[in-house]
């Protein structure tokens, strides 16, 4: 169901429509006195006076406020013209006649008043149940969505279309990652990304039209959830306007939770794949050890022992027993340092002051309440912990969670390693838990 996002209105001239609405009051006040007149003679000004309410309450109903009130006073104005002695003047002699104007001004005007209340009632209600409808429309698309790339594509296709402007989405992961746009291969300048870092940041709006990144063409909002701003969405118009106005505002917070929600269940289901497919490798790797270490060491030991009663019986050469021998030592420690690789040094958590990481459970807690990291801050943090206390070098960190071909983007560390003091430590200006090596790299600290 399309639903259109009305924009926000200005001071402007009274445009035609409005001009034909007041012109409709008036006509139906018209038709009451021209039926008045057809009236009066047979049956008396009496009962003319209430013919004009249904003339007020079709024109509050139908036009609005502003020509109700017109239609109000018009009525007065005709009834006391045609209808009160001296007839075809303004002038009133009866005080009958005073009092049966004065009342029907008053009944006019309140009849008109609760008319349009009415009517803005109605258009609320209508009003928010086309907002409802929108917001509904787009959480049964994100439903759909399994990955973070299929919702990112599903929202910027949505909101393009509902506010009617180009829409792009971003992330913090790596740097600002253009993740999906629409239409589709936008471009974003290096203004245009200084906004988007500025909105992942802060979590405020940034671009074009607010307060931070006036310069960009783009105008970025954050996509928050409980554990802080993890998108940020980007509009334009192609005339240069400001892309959202003030009454679509609300409508587009409620989009963005959506949004969130489903970019949140779409990494945590993610997450939840990546975790159950390390504890399937690690089950086959510790049963894998475990037959190596079974199928071996019986004949490693039948060597070992063939070599010791041909060493004692003197029947070959001693220094080619003796290095037979040895070998197969060699070969055997070998076997033993071989099986003890399996995952169960990773069962033991790595604890930093009040900062606790289980590699084998995948999980990161602060003062024993669970800390939300993001796959590439989890991914830094796990590299450090599997080697405490020791550096790692800028590539070496961005070669392992980025791959070959991001090693020299430092930048991207440095977003991930500000997120992780963010969460992690005490007091961010000075870290105690991730030391920066400057010039080199970084390292975790040593475990408490």
């Amino acid at each position: 169901m399309a639903i259109s996002v009305a924009s926000s209105s200005r001071s402007t001239p009274v445009s035609a429509p409005q001009v034909r609405t007041y012109a409709e009051a008036l006509m139906m006040v018209g038709a009451s006195t021209l039926l008045g007149l057809v009236i009066a003679p047979q049956w008396g000004n009496g009962p003319i006076d209430l013919l004009y309410l249904p003339a007020v309450l079709a024109a509050a109903l139908l036009c609005g406020r502003g020509p109700a009130l017109l239609a109000a006073i018009a009525s007065t104005v005709t009834y006391n013209f045609f209808f009160t002695a001296p007839q075809l003047t303004l002038l009133i002699r009866s005080p009958a006649d005073v009092v049966t104007v004065v009342i029907l001004l008053a009944v006019a005007l309140v009849t008109s008043h609760l008319a349009a209340e009415m009517r803005q009632q109605a258009r609320l209600a209508e009003a928010h149940a086309a907002r409802n409808a929108t917001i509904a429309g787009l959480s049964r698309r994100l439903l759909s969505c399994s990955s973070q790339s299929d919702v990112a594509a599903i929202a910027v296709d949505e909101l393009s279309r509902l506010f009617e402007c180009n829409a792009v989405l971003v992330t913090g992961q790596e740097e600002t990652d253009l993740v999906a746009s629409s239409p589709a291969q936008m471009f974003l300048n290096p203004s245009d990304r200084a906004a988007a870092v500025l909105t992942l940041g802060t979590g405020q709006e940034a671009g074009r039209a607010t307060e931070q990144g006036n310069l960009a063409d783009w105008q970025f909002h954050p996509v928050a959830s409980d554990h802080g701003v993890i998108a940020a969405i980007g509009f334009a118009r192609d005339d240069g306007a400001p892309p959202v106005t003030e009454d679509q505002r609300s409508l587009l917070t409620n989009l963005l939770d959506q949004v969130a929600l489903a970019l949140d269940r779409a990494r945590l289901e993610s997450e939840t794949r990546a975790f159950a497919a390390t504890r399937e490798r690690d089950r086959i790797r510790s049963v894998l050890f475990a037959s190596i270490g079974e199928d071996l060491k019986p004949r490693i030991n039948a060597i070992l022992a063939a070599a010791r009663a041909l060493r004692r019986a003197g029947l070959s050469d001693r220094a080619l027993v003796s290095t037979v021998a040895s070998e197969v030592s060699k070969l055997d420690r070998y076997v033993e340092n071989l099986v003890d690789l399996s995952p169960v040094s990773d069962r033991k958590p790595v604890e930093v002051g009040a900062v606790r990481i289980d590699l084998f459970e995948r999980s990161v807690r602060k003062d024993g309440r669970v800390v939300h990291l993001t796959p590439k801050e989890y991914a830094v943090l796990a590299e450090l912990a599997r080697q405490p206390g020791r550096v790692l070098t800028h590539s070496h960190l961005l070669r392992s969670v980025w791959g070959p071909a991001h090693q020299r983007q430092i930048d991207y560390l440095r977003v991930a390693v500000s997120a992780l003091r963010q969460k992690l430590e005490r007091n961010p200006a000075d870290p105690e838990i991730i030391i920066n090596e400057p010039a080199v790299g970084y390292r975790l600290s040593h475990p408490s």
